[in-house]
């Protein structure tokens, strides 16, 4: 089975630093295959024969802790839900929308329905955002760097881990996946 993982905050502003070719060489070590990495970021696609996504991240996670002596949250999804994924961006056909502002945060788990419901963040007028399933579809046209729709402020109103890909990136590895 293929899969994506997205690794949380590594090579970001000098913190856990990890070489990409480091990084395929831990994962061949947990009997990974196909293994390829986009950017230097944590994004990687492998193929595995287990299916329990759960097992997949306790690997890898464990691993990395190992072999680099730091803890990364990782939050794993196969092909067809990046697919998915894609599909389901609901700012992608709006009009006047620059894909180039577009981002999708990827949430560790479902948050709760009582969590997304009263969900309050103070946000820029012209910025959107729509949380569907485990993703949450993010516009920001003056910049993910400047908006207070980011991966802190998701992670403590829906209590759940969170990582962020601008719009390229999660296109771009899913075209890596196939």
């Amino acid at each position: 089975m293929k899969y994506i993982a997205l690794l949380k905050g590594i090579n970001v502003g000098g913190q856990k630093m990890i070489k990409m070719k480091d990084l395929v060489n831990a994962l061949a070590s947990l009997h990974f295959s196909s293994i390829k990495t986009y950017l230097q970021s944590g994004n990687v696609v492998f193929e595995h024969e287990v299916e329990d996504i759960l097992k997949l991240t306790e690997k890898i996670e464990s691993k990395i802790s190992e072999a680099f002596g730091f803890a990364v949250k990782t939050i794993i999804h196969t092909n067809d839900e990046l697919e998915s994924i894609i599909n389901n961006n609901p700012f992608v056909d709006e009009p006047d929308i620059d894909p180039e502002k577009l981002h999708v945060t990827f949430l560790s788990e479902m948050p709760e329905q009582s969590r997304v419901e009263n969900l309050e963040i103070k946000k820029e007028e012209v910025e959107k955002f729509s949380i569907i399933s485990r993703e949450v579809y993010l516009y920001c046209p003056n910049g993910y760097g400047n908006t207070k729709l980011n991966n802190s402020v998701f992670e403590k109103k829906l209590n759940v881990i969170a990582t962020t890909r601008n719009w390229k990136t999660v296109k771009n590895i899913f075209t890596l996946s196939k």
